[in-house]
């Protein structure tokens, strides 16, 4: 999977473009080439938390390899919930240049990683994408993820066309005030669903071959407490207007993280009751179910 001419002319535009920063929905318009940060906090250069073969993740990501992560640092939401918050708000990791990424990645694939699984990419979706760039024009074969929270830019996601092989988007919320009260993204819910309209556009329904996924789209959703996500209403939503055959991992995992204390309608886990509803009603839906 060579580079063409116009993914390298979109890579150098979407890299410009970080002198007045618009690559996600928060459009700080901050000049990160020169070290100004916005609500991300991430200047010219990604940081990098961490990179192994990660088994945790859905089965059809893992394989006998494990999924290649690299863990990105900062964030483009504000989740209050974040269980990864040393990373995503304290902003834990080490500066790579896109060459050191693509060193990364390409030892991953050479380590029997079945992918390589960008977490958290949103905000620095520009190097990544010389990353990718890099990788693919020195022999990466294996496919790439793109693991995020779904508060994307149409436009970015425009141009990182053809280089994404799996969208795994989040799909948080069905109401802006909870958005709001959760994750600092009152019109997360819009933009979420355009940006799983235009992935879906890019790679289809999640295709896999040998249980092992190859392209298309996986989407998480996280059951919250006392209904804070709108299970029902995303649910229906995907059903409906991103295919009947989407591949949705209905989330159980939920428990109080970071600064959920502060907020008393999601300071404890969902009940058994909650989450059952949530994903009966996927399955009613005729969703296919991760595991």
């Amino acid at each position: 999977m060579s580079a063409t001419d116009a993914q390298r002319e979109r890579a150098r535009r979407l890299h410009e473009a970080l002198a007045c920063c618009e690559v996600c929905p928060r459009q700080c318009r901050v000049n990160r080439l020169e070290g100004e940060t916005g609500f991300c906090g991430i200047g010219a250069e990604a940081l990098v938390s961490s990179a192994g073969p990660h088994f945790g993740e859905e089965d059809v990501l893992v394989g006998l390899g494990g999924s290649g992560t690299i863990f990105l640092a900062g964030c483009n939401l504000g989740c209050l919930f974040c269980q990864n918050y040393e990373i995503s708000h304290g902003r834990e990791g080490r500066q790579a240049a896109p060459a050191g990424i693509a060193r990364t990645m390409l030892r991953l694939e050479r380590m029997g990683c079945v992918n390589i699984n960008f977490v958290t990419p949103t905000h620095v979706a520009p190097q990544l994408m010389q990353a990718i760039l890099l990788a693919r024009e020195a022999g990466l074969a294996v496919p790439i993820v793109y693991n995020c929270g779904g508060y994307e830019k149409l436009e970015t996601l425009q141009a990182l066309e053809g280089l994404i092989q799996i969208y795994m988007p989040d799909a948080k919320y069905a109401d802006g005030e909870a958005a709001r009260e959760l994750s600092d993204a009152p019109d997360y819910p819009e933009v979420n669903r355009a940006a799983l309209r235009e992935m879906h556009r890019q790679v289809g329904d999640l295709a896999i071959e040998s249980g092992i996924a190859t392209r298309g789209l996986l989407v998480r959703h996280l059951v919250l407490p006392n209904g804070m996500a709108g299970s029902k209403a995303v649910l229906d939503f995907l059903a409906r207007e991103i295919s009947p055959r989407t591949y949705v991992n209905v989330m159980a995992q939920y428990r109080p993280c970071y600064r959920a204390g502060e907020c008393p309608k999601i300071a404890r886990p969902p009940t058994r009751q909650e989450f059952l509803e949530a994903y009966d009603h996927a399955a009613r839906l005729g969703l296919r179910l991760a595991r």
